[in-house]
């Protein structure tokens, strides 16, 4: 029973991919003299290199001597295979670098409601340049409470969100984007509504039945509404937005999002000098994510949108 001698090169690592391409060269160039110029070393280098190669294939390459170079004939057989090995890397290399050039594959965002009216944009700019890159990126957004964004952000089920910022949790990562400011609004029919600022007290103001998110918010901002007499909630902004817009409560709205109904004559501000919160939109991605060229490309259009 004849024992199947393992082959000698079990993988091929670097090293050997060095000496094939000396190789290739000596081939191309006709000899060891004739390569050193094309390789920068001496013949005694390249001879040396050579018989490292020849041990490592276990096969004889070529003849050198006074009669000249001359391939064997298992040399011009790895000479043929090392051509197709060269021509797979660089097959390789180029799908790679397609790769880059040509995004595919799916984007899954999740916002909080009413960043639509955000004058900034940078949401909308950034996918508009993530479709210019990838004409073929499928993008899919979901529209949800904040808390709900970044669950998704953490079991994967959404690749990136925009919320506010607030406590962070563990496992996310925020990058902040952009300012909003929010200020109290009351609706037409409102006992406000016609009511001068001069002459609404904070303890009338106080006193109005108003309404109250449930989604978090910093301490300083969740202060706003706990002076506030609140008889109703919402899970998202465009829920508050409902519920002002009936003349029965007051509430805090973001001032890019009500100014449609200001301008309309429909919302008006109350106290805007005192009665007022900044909040800051941030992005939010999953620490430790695996690299992911469609959401890497996003946050790069995200960006530089900002510069």
């Amino acid at each position: 029973m004849s024992v199947r001698r393992p082959d000698p090169l079990a993988q091929v690592s670097d090293f050997e991919i060095r000496l094939l391409r000396l190789f290739r060269s000596v081939v191309e160039c006709g000899g060891f003299s004739a390569a050193e110029s094309v390789l920068g070393i001496g013949r005694s280098a390249i001879s040396q290199q050579m018989s490292d190669l020849e041990q490592r294939l276990g096969l004889r390459l070529c003849q050198r001597g006074r009669a000249g170079f001359a391939l064997t004939e298992e040399g011009r057989e790895v000479y043929q295979s090392a051509l197709q090995l060269f021509g797979a890397l660089e097959s390789f290399r180029n799908g790679v670098n397609g790769l880059h050039r040509e995004l595919r594959g799916e984007l899954h965002i999740g916002l909080t409601d009413n960043l639509v009216t955000v004058p900034h944009m940078r949401i909308t700019n950034a996918l508009s340049r993530l479709k210019e890159r990838g004409p073929d990126v499928r993008i899919q957004i979901r529209m949800t409470p904040p808390s709900e964004v970044e669950q998704g952000v953490l079991d994967g089920s959404l690749h990136v969100g925009v919320v506010p910022q607030s406590h962070p949790l563990s496992g996310l990562e925020y990058q902040p984007l952009y300012g909003e400011r929010s200020q109290l609004y009351c609706a037409v029919g409102h006992p406000l509504f016609y009511v001068d600022d001069a002459q609404l007290s904070d303890t009338r103001l106080n006193a109005q039945e108003a309404i109250a998110p449930t989604f978090r918010l910093p301490p300083e901002i969740q202060a706003q509404y706990q002076v506030l007499n609140c008889t109703a909630s919402a899970s998202d902004r465009e829920g508050m937005a409902f519920l002002i817009l009936t003349g029965r409560y007051i509430g805090y709205l973001a001032d890019h999002y009500a100014q449609q109904w200001v301008q309309q004559g429909r919302l008006r501000v109350l106290k805007p000098d005192s009665r007022f919160y900044e909040l800051t939109l941030a992005s939010v991605t999953r620490k430790g994510r695996r690299p992911q060229l469609v959401l890497e490309s996003f946050l790069e259009a995200l960006a530089e949108t900002g510069s």
